[in-house]
C-alpha cells in the first residue's frame, strides 16, 4: 500500500481533534508557527496522548502542504478512511436503523456536509456509490468537521442492488425528490429507514428513484425550486429524529 492511500492529511482544528480522539492511527501532528499558545499546548497534549510526534512548520511550509482555504494552523496525517462493507454496516446499525444514501453527490463539500448531518442525527452510516461520487478525501473530512472519520461509510458498486438488500433487511427506503407528490412531513420515519439524497443538479437517478419505496419532497412555499443537497438531506434526517423522539415519548 502506498503512502498516498494509507495516510490522509486532515486539516482544521475540529477535524484534527476528532481524528486524534477517534482511535485512528496518527502518524504526525503539524502546527503552523505563530498559532496561539493555548492551542499549541492543547494539540501537543492530544498528540502525546495518541503517541504521535508534533512538528512545527513555518507559515510558508504549512500553506504549501495544506489545501483548504482556512486550515486554522493545525493539520495531522491520520490513517485513511477504510470503507465498511454494507453487510457489516447493517449488522452494527443501531435500532431502529437510520441510514443515508448519497446518489451522485460529486461535490466533496456537499458530501462532507451530508456526512456531518448524518452523524449529528445519529444515523448508523452513510452509503455512497463507487462511481459518480466524491470519495472520502481531506476536503470531505474537513467539510464534515471530522464526522467522516467517525461514521461508518459503505462504498457500493450498485445503489439499486443495495436498496434491494436494505429492503430485505427490513428498511423502508425514502427518496428525496422535488417531483414527488407526497410531503416529507407525511412520511413515517419511525421504522428502519434509508434516506436517499441525490445531486443538487440532477437529483436521484431514475433507476434509484424507481427502487425507492416512496418519494417525498420538502414543502417550499417560496419561489426557489430546490435546496442545496446537504440542506435537503439534513431536513430529511432531522424529520426522522423529530418523529422518533415524539414516538419514544408517547
Amino acid at each position: 500500500m502506498t503512502e498516498r492511500n494509507e495516510w490522509l492529511l486532515v486539516e482544521g482544528r475540529r477535524p484534527v481533534e476528532e481524528a486524534l480522539g477517534g482511535g485512528r492511527r496518527v502518524r504526525e501532528v503539524l502546527v503552523q508557527e505563530g498559532i496561539q499558545e493555548g492551542a499549541l499546548r492543547h494539540f501537543a497534549r492530544l498528540a502525546e496522548r495518541v503517541g504521535a510526534p508534533l512538528r512545527r512548520l513555518s507559515k510558508a511550509e504549512f500553506r504549501a502542504l495544506t489545501r483548504s482555504a482556512v486550515p486554522q494552523g493545525v493539520a495531522a496525517w491520520v490513517e485513511a478512511v477504510r470503507y465498511t462493507p454494507i453487510e457489516q454496516l447493517l449488522e452494527q446499525a443501531r435500532r431502529p436503523g437510520l441510514l443515508l444514501m448519497c446518489d451522485g453527490v460529486v461535490d466533496p463539500h456537499n458530501l462532507g456536509a451530508l456526512i456531518r448531518s448524518a452523524e449529528a442525527a445519529g444515523a448508523s452510516g452513510v452509503v455512497i456509490p463507487k462511481n459518480r461520487s466524491a470519495g472520502i478525501n481531506q476536503t470531505v473530512v474537513k467539510a464534515s468537521a471530522g464526522a467522516a472519520l467517525k461514521l461508518p461509510i459503505a462504498q457500493v458498486t450498485n445503489l439499486t442492488r443495495t436498496i434491494e438488500q436494505l429492503k430485505k433487511a427490513g428498511y423502508w427506503v425514502v427518496g428525496a425528490s422535488a417531483a414527488a407528490d407526497r410531503s416529507l412531513w407525511n412520511v413515517d420515519f419511525t421504522q428502519p429507514t434509508a434516506i436517499v439524497v441525490g445531486s443538487e443538479g440532477r437529483g436521484i437517478s431514475r433507476l434509484v428513484s424507481e427502487a425507492c419505496d416512496i418519494l417525498a419532497k420538502i414543502p417550499m412555499p417560496g419561489t426557489i425550486e430546490s435546496l442545496n443537497a446537504s440542506v435537503a438531506g439534513a431536513l430529511f434526517l432531522f424529520e426522522a429524529v423529530r418523529q422518533r423522539s415524539n414516538h419514544r415519548s408517547t
